[in-house]
């Protein structure tokens, strides 16, 4: 008998994918790729192994390949944040990495606080077959969020203002540093009665910014008045109703930093209602960076968080394994946040 004769298929045995894999020269997990159409097999060896499944008339297990393959290429992005600049942000640069692989981006905004959080993000996961999802804070920070993907078995990378998990599951913003150069600035400027407008209770990026805060002025000998501490909400009109009750105070702060951009354009407003100037009668410092920072008037001195390259990293990470890559060993850029001056906050011009 020839060795064409055989072959797997020739000789009535069933042919096997260890059969294809052998013939094409290739792994079983390029075989299984070809077969489920995976973005991440190049022409020339999809073209080879499937001269061979069609040379041996190999027809795959249907359960089988259900059970090995039981996910769309769909990355979800699930989210619980009041900013919708941050989010649509954050969704470019998920965007930027998943253009060209064949994937596509699904989302899923979501409350935290819910009664039903876990159903509904278990509904999401299932419904969609996700291959994967993306965590922004706050839903980063949630850990019954990250044992349920456990339990479905569903891979994952968290961005978030700390490490809270293994290197290849994470994105770490650095967020203490950020704060602690809009401290510095704002102490080198001379100002000493300088409030701060903090996020929603439930973020951790809201403590970890508010301590870097806080450090960084004790750093510079200036004490932090908790007088002039106000809950937030990571929103414009949290930031507008901050604005006011501190402008209210006597006396009042001559300088603010809010914890995000959304916040220090509310305070801005504020400031604007009650006829004060910006930055003559109050310096303003917000965090993010988002592109509003630049459009405001005046321009808003902010610490620059690249969101959008965040939500990048993220989904390379999250697509390294289909790559054959190892998500702990991307070589990407460290996040490190950093001031970028404008023209809301100035020097204090009288003693304060």
């Amino acid at each position: 008998m020839s060795t064409e004769d055989s072959k797997p298929g020739r000789t009535g045995k069933r042919a096997t994918i260890n059969d294809v894999a052998r013939l094409a020269g290739v792994s079983k997990k390029t075989v299984s790729r070809v077969i489920n159409q995976s973005p991440f097999v190049r022409e020339e060896t999809r073209v080879r192994v499937n001269a061979v499944i069609d040379e041996l008339g190999f027809v795959p297990d249907p359960q089988a390949r259900g059970l090995a393959f039981r996910r769309s290429f769909l990355v979800g992005l699930i989210y619980d944040n009041p900013s919708p600049t941050y989010v649509v942000n954050m969704q470019q640069g998920v965007l930027d990495a998943l253009r060209g692989s064949g994937f596509e981006l699904v989302v899923h905004p979501c409350t935290r606080g819910s009664e039903t959080l876990l159903k509904d993000i278990r509904t999401f996961v299932e419904r969609q077959r996700l291959y994967g999802v993306i965590l922004p804070p706050s839903m980063s920070e949630d850990e019954s969020v990250i044992a349920l993907l456990k339990e479905l078995d569903c891979p994952y990378v968290r961005i978030a203002s700390v490490s809270l998990d293994d290197p290849g599951a994470m994105v770490v913003t650095n967020d203490w540093v950020g704060a602690a150069e809009a401290a510095h600035h704002l102490a080198d400027l001379g100002h000493s009665r300088i409030a701060m407008v903090a996020g929603p209770q439930g973020f951790r990026s809201s403590g970890v910014r508010g301590k870097g805060f806080r450090d960084a002025l004790a750093e510079r000998g200036v004490p932090f008045d908790d007088a002039y501490f106000i809950q937030g909400a990571y929103t414009f009109e949290s930031g507008l109703e901050a604005g006011r009750e501190l402008l209210a105070m006597e006396p009042r702060p001559t300088a603010v930093f809010t914890l995000n951009d959304d916040m220090a354009i509310g305070v801005m407003q504020a400031a604007r209602q009650a006829g004060l100037e910006i930055p003559r009668d109050l310096s303003v410092v917000g965090y993010d960076d988002l592109p509003m920072a630049a459009r405001v008037w005046p321009n808003l001195t902010s610490v620059r968080l690249p969101v959008r390259d965040m939500g990048r990293m993220a989904a390379e990470k999250l697509l390294a394994p289909m790559r054959d890559m190892d998500p702990a060993t991307l070589k990407q850029p460290e996040v490190k946040p950093s001031l970028v001056v404008r023209d809301s906050a100035v020097a204090l011009t009288t003693p304060g």
